[in-house]
């Protein structure tokens, strides 16, 4: 990074000069202090790439800290609320961490690089929380956000870009796995992870090989429609995938000032990443208790009739009574599903599957507003979840 960009805050990824080639849009925003662009072409042929050829994110701002010595596992352990003794390495986990009150701080993925080494990745910065939980154990956090870079490939073709890319034995990888090649002299790390819901992987490397591996992906995928994409064609796939996102579906618990707007993994639909079988963790007690009496908050999936994306409306269990049970945090009208679907969080008991919901949907056309009460059913599944993404090897596309 030059001094210059250090000074205004604002860094730009090592593939920058390839972004800045493909810009048309010009529409730039600030992810922790790097220039992450919305979009390159048109937010809608990229969100295609990602379900019927590649897209390619750009991963690099998002937060690495690489965690090693004696006590890696028990720190990693007693951080999170999974159990990481069962990742092995090789593998990759989802898993969220919580203050002592069992809210949620963040959610991310940690890579079990080799034995007694792994790599935290996530959205928000944590190093302060990371070294104060760390206290009495002897580990090593390292902050490898700047030195590291990262590109998310995604969709059908993906398997088959990277073989071509001359990445043999990719097609053994799993999802969650990662493994290494050689590429150039450097060691080249792929996980076989994403946020999009669909068959993908997301390759990492040191910054001063970042522009050859660049070209080397987009040679590769020239006759299998590869094309850069932005946060908002990401944005996109992950609603459809039911993925949920920081500052969207939850706030941080240490960026909250009034109670009640955190949320527990329990109210966030991650019961699954609570193991109580294993020791401590941050959190557990508060959780417990929550596991006996009962959450408060609940966050469900939506199948919205009609067309109209609900964004930021208000959620009912009865249209008569105008009293609201919770309210959509993400909205979207999904192509490829032909649903109208959302994430949102309702009052406990609602928010059964199955349950039949009422959303106001407010909407504007030509300068004039409608308003729209439309059913919503609850579901279970995500809206958007092929085959391909857990098949092994996957086919070629």
């Amino acid at each position: 990074m030059t001094v210059q960009e250090v000074e205004q805050g604002r860094y730009r990824s090592p593939f920058y000069p390839r972004q800045a080639e493909l810009d048309r849009l010009f529409q730039w925003h600030d992810w922790k202090g790097y220039a992450t662009a919305d979009g390159f072409y048109d937010t809608d042929l990229e969100y295609f790439s990602i379900r019927n050829s590649t897209g390619v994110f750009d991963l690099t701002p998002m937060t690495k800290y690489r965690i090693t010595g004696p006590d890696s596992l028990a720190f990693i352990n007693r951080l999170v609320t999974r159990d990481m003794s069962k990742i092995k390495p090789g593998r990759v986990a989802y898993a969220v961490w919580c203050d002592d009150q069992g809210q949620v701080i963040d959610d991310g993925t940690i890579f079990h690089l080799k034995k007694g080494e792994y790599r935290l990745c996530s959205q928000e910065r944590h190093m302060a929380w990371l070294r104060m939980s760390a206290i009495g154990m002897d580990v090593t956090i390292v902050d490898e956000t700047m030195d590291v870079c990262g590109l998310a490939v995604q969709g059908p073709t993906s398997f088959s870009i990277l073989k071509t890319m001359g990445l043999d034995g990719i097609e053994n990888l799993r999802p969650f796995g990662l493994t290494h090649f050689d590429f150039q002299g450097a060691e080249l790390m792929v996980s076989r992870t994403g946020f999009t819901g669909d068959l993908g992987y997301e390759i990492w490397i040191t910054n001063d090989k970042a522009i050859e591996l660049w070209d080397a992906l987009f040679d590769a995928g020239k006759n299998y429609g590869i094309m850069a994409m932005g946060t908002d064609a990401l944005e996109h796939s992950r609603i459809e995938a039911g993925f949920i996102a920081a500052y969207i579906d939850f706030l941080p618990a240490d960026a909250t000032v009034r109670s009640g707007r955190s949320r527990s993994p329990l109210e966030l639909g991650l019961e699954w990443l609570v193991d109580f079988k294993k020791p401590n963790f941050n959190g557990r007690r508060a959780l417990a208790e929550e596991k006996r009496s009962g959450s408060t908050w609940r966050l469900v999936k939506l199948d919205i009739e009609g067309n109209k994306p609900a964004h930021h409306s208000y959620i009912y269990a009865n249209p008569k009574t105008k009293k609201e049970v919770g309210f959509i945090t993400s909205a979207a009208w999904s192509p490829v599903c032909k649903q109208n679907i959302a994430l949102g969080t309702v009052r406990v008991p609602h928010g059964n599957v199955g349950e039949k919901l009422f959303v106001e949907i407010y909407y504007q056309r030509e300068m004039h507003w409608s308003r729209v009460m439309a059913e919503a059913t609850v579901v279970d599944k995500p809206f958007w979840d092929p085959p391909r993404k857990r098949a092994t090897p996957p086919g070629p596309f």
